[in-house]
This record gives structure tokens, sequence and C-alpha cells, in this order.
């Protein structure tokens, strides 16, 4: 997919920066430490994968780290604002999509909200996080997850319903990968009707018994 679609459908999305600038802000160089580490710790060889190669050759053949060296995935102007995208990106991408038409768009954003829903659901599982407040606004305020869906909890009780978000995250991760695939808590909680709100509700609220 050409990356300008990316970064478009991200803010379309709700998002306040695409998923490339947000790497860049972070730093690439960190992305691929925590890529490797990652990898290491789960047994899989980071370096032979695509996406890993990709990183390695940015960061360590091409320099750029990111916003903070003025260059990544984007060129950065003196004030440190994103002039463009970089165009030499499509080196190591073979874009075979360039256009996005309206289910494309649909499906990016469903992939790019979804993905970061379940990623908070494991902070739930891990007692990480314990009150849906917490997620809510800390996805928002953290790393700018789209604002009008009220935060990640929100966007799973209110947006979807639990049952329907465990539906399209399987759906999601057997077209797409396991890193979408929803967890036994998500699950338990799609089996018994409970939203975030209901089994992690405000601290003093007390819990709500599923119907």
């Amino acid at each position: 997919i050409k990356p300008a679609i990316i970064e478009n459908v991200g803010r379309q999305c709700g998002m306040p920066m695409g998923p490339l600038e947000v790497t860049d802000s972070v730093g690439l160089d960190t992305a691929l430490k925590v890529g490797r580490q990652m990898s290491a710790a789960a047994g899989i060889d980071y370096n032979a994968n695509e996406l890993g190669q990709m990183m390695a050759w940015l960061v360590e053949d091409e320099g750029r780290v990111g916003r903070k060296a003025g260059k990544g995935f984007y060129d950065y102007n003196e004030k440190g604002k994103p002039a463009r995208l970089w165009p030499d990106l499509n080196k190591k991408i073979d874009v075979k999509i360039d256009e996005c038409p309206p289910e494309m768009k649909k499906e990016l954003t469903s992939r790019f909200l979804v993905r970061q829903a379940i990623e908070v659901a494991r902070c739930f599982e891990e007692g990480v996080i314990t009150d849906a407040r917490d997620a809510d606004i800390g996805s928002i305020l953290a790393w700018g997850f789209a604002p009008y869906t009220g935060g990640c909890a929100s966007y799973v009780d209110l947006i979807w319903g639990i049952k329907e978000f465990v539906a399209e995250a399987d759906r999601l991760a057997d077209k797409y990968g396991d890193r979408f695939r929803p967890g036994d808590m998500l699950r338990d909680m799609a089996a018994k009707g409970e939203g975030f709100y209901d089994r992690f509700p405000p601290a003093g609220t007390k819990v709500k018994e599923a119907a």
C-alpha cells in the first residue's frame, strides 16, 4: 500500500498523526531495537522478515532515525515539521495499491483502531490497567487514539459492542495475522455480554452483573 494512503487514512480515522509520523516521533532506532528484542523473546528472527529488513535499512544503512534527526519516514523542515514523505521509501516497498476506494478506507480504519484496542485489552488482562476510564483517557492523550471514539475502551463498548468487536478482531486475525487475535479475557467478556465499563468500572462503582 502506498505510504501516503496509510498516513491519510490514519488521520481521517481520527488520529492527529498518521502511523508513520508517530513512529518517526518515537524514533525509528527505538522502534528497531524494540522490534528486535520482542522478536528475540518470541523466538523469531526479526532480521529475516520484511519489516525488520526495512527498519534496519532505514536506520543502519540510511541513517534515518526519525524526527529528532530531521529524517525518518518523513523529511522534516528546519522547524521540525514534516515536509514530505521520503520519496526513496519506494525503493523498499513494492507498491501494488496507489488508490484508496471507500471499501479499503473502511478496512484500513478497522485495522488501525482494532489493533490498538487489542493491545489495550492485553493491558487489562495483565493487570496494568484496572479502570476503563484510564484506558480511554490514556489512549487519547498518550498516543493519540481517535478522540471521537471516546478512547479504546469506549471504542469497543460503544462503537462496536463486545461481541461484534471480538468477531471483527477474529476476522482481521484470520486475514492479517494473530496480532489481531482476541485473548481469553475478551472472549470471556463477549460470552458474558460484558463491556469494559461493566468489567472494569470506575473506582468505587459496583461491578455490573452480566445479564
